[in-house]
């Protein structure tokens, strides 16, 4: 079910009643509850997925504690290697197996080599890219020695399953949520509200901001059609609004929703579009991930201590990961090079770390120098976004030709372009909220605060009216896909 449909505004309101009511203060029974209503939650997708999602958190449950319980540092290392094999079989088959077959016979074709191999055209489970590192870190975790293997196997396939961050996220750590699954946790009614308040944020995002941009981006993004580079570019600014509203919407709703439970999410977003510069970017942009593979992949690697070449080696590899996680398509391979060739000037020249602060903290506006910069580092993210959403690596070239010729300086026409207009005045308002609650977990965390009751309860009801009112086509999330 949708975050943002009927069934779940059903469903989230009797989690809530019967995890507070029936099992206050029942550790075990709360955990037990919501991990049968995470499965039913994933079921109601596709339930023979369901099975897939028992057996992977059943392999690193076992391996889990196989690796603790090893004799030898060889048997210890058999385990762990075993368990990241079959991980990525899992994920392998079913999300890029058939990507590299007809890779391959693409290229033997090319050469002349015709060969009968075939695909096998399976549906991808929903999800499995997030719940398939969930289990990684676990298992890696206990290899490294930071935690202890967990025995209670209905604690373990809550951390893997839990519905609010099962399907897109946020990517959580054994270290950060399995403690908090094992402390009493009681309801707190201002963590109730914030949570609750955080849910609506992300509701607007998703509902009133994303699937309006998606409107445009997806006219626009036509393989068929034929538009001015002017016209291109406006739906290239229309999708990032619109990956940006629809992924940090969804995390805004999850992180939110666990608030109610009395859980505490990681953070998955921090204002990314106000970055100054693409390293900035990526520390603020699908953080559980970004620091999954820095801390699993990057320092493993050897990091930034290896010398110059491997430096380079190993961020290539991380940005190619990167695109390779988020779909079996060369676009996604580009859209990984591109972030990475972008992202290596900083590092070599030790200017990867330089904006670490909030941007304009404590003013209300940015200086020159900050505003150049975010509009620099938004242009090239919306550049590398068209071969993220491009149909293929020659929809993206056809794009890119039409937005660097002559046809940019024409005035955007395209079906239904009035109300494009109209939409932006809808992107601006939120791009200016965003702006203002910047110092804050989420946009509206603190708004209005010094101001009277009554103007802060016409704000939330004038939100609350526009997601009701100004809702496009009732989209699936754009990360269910990943």
């Amino acid at each position: 079910m949708l975050f943002n449909s009927i069934n779940y505004a059903i469903f989230l309101p009797t989690i809530f009643l019967l995890y507070w009511l029936a099992c206050r203060q029942r550790v075990r029974l709360q955990n037990l509850l919501l991990l049968v209503a995470s499965y039913f939650f994933y079921a109601c997708w596709d339930w023979r997925f369901l099975f897939l999602l028992i057996f992977s958190t059943i392999l690193n449950f076992g391996i889990g504690i196989q690796i603790e319980g090893a004799k030898t540092p060889s048997a210890k290392r058999r385990w762990f290697w075993l368990s990241i094999c079959l991980n990525m079989v899992l994920l392998g088959v079913f999300k890029y197996y058939d990507f590299f077959v007809l890779s391959l016979r693409d290229s033997l074709s090319g050469i002349g080599v015709e060969t009968n191999l075939s695909t096998l055209d399976l549906i991808l489970p929903i999800g499995i890219s997030f719940y398939t590192f969930h289990g990684l870190s676990y298992v890696i975790d206990i290899y490294l020695d930071r935690i202890r293997s967990e025995r209670n196997y209905i604690d373990y396939a809550f951390f893997v399953s839990f519905f609010p961050l099962l399907i897109a996220g946020p990517i959580e750590r054994a270290t950060h949520l399995l403690p908090q699954l094992k402390a009493t946790r009681t309801f707190d009614y201002d963590t109730a509200v914030d949570g609750m308040r955080q849910i609506l944020w992300g509701l607007f995002k998703k509902i009133v901001i994303a699937d309006n941009c998606a409107r445009f981006a997806n006219i626009l993004f036509d393989p068929a059609a034929e538009y001015s580079g002017s016209s291109y570019l406006l739906g290239a600014f229309f999708f990032s609004i619109q990956i940006y509203g629809d992924f940090s919407g969804y995390s805004d709703i999850a992180i939110g929703t666990a608030r109610l439970l009395g859980i505490n999410l990681l953070r998955n977003f921090a204002y990314p579009y106000f970055s100054r510069d693409i390293a900035e970017f990526w520390r603020r942009w699908h953080i559980s991930l970004t620091t999954w593979f820095r801390d699993y992949l990057y320092f493993p690697l050897g990091g930034n201590r290896r010398g110059l070449w491997r430096t380079v080696l190993n961020t290539f590899i991380i940005f190619l990961v990167s695109g390779l996680w988020h779909g079996a398509n060369w676009t996604f391979i580009v859209w990984g090079v591109l972030n990475a060739c972008y992202f290596l000037p900083l590092l070599l020249l030790g200017k990867n770390r330089q904006h670490l602060d909030i941007v304009a903290k404590g003013r209300r506006f940015p200086s020159f120098t900050e505003f150049r910069g975010i509009t620099f580092t938004f242009t090239l993210t919306t550049i590398a976004w068209i071969f993220f959403r491009a149909e293929s690596l020659t929809h993206a070239w056809k794009i890119l030709r039409a937005v660097f010729s002559p046809s940019l300086f024409q005035w955007p026409s395209f079906p239904t372009i009035n109300y494009a207009y109209v939409n932006l005045i809808l992107v601006f308002f939120f791009l200016w909220i965003e702006w203002l609650g910047r110092e804050e977990p989420y946009a509206i965390a603190k708004f209005g605060q010094s101001r009277p009751a009554v103007v802060r309860v016409a704000f939330y009801l004038l939100i609350g009216f526009m997601i009701f009112s100004l809702q496009g086509r009732q989209n699936q999330f754009i990360y269910f896909q990943f």
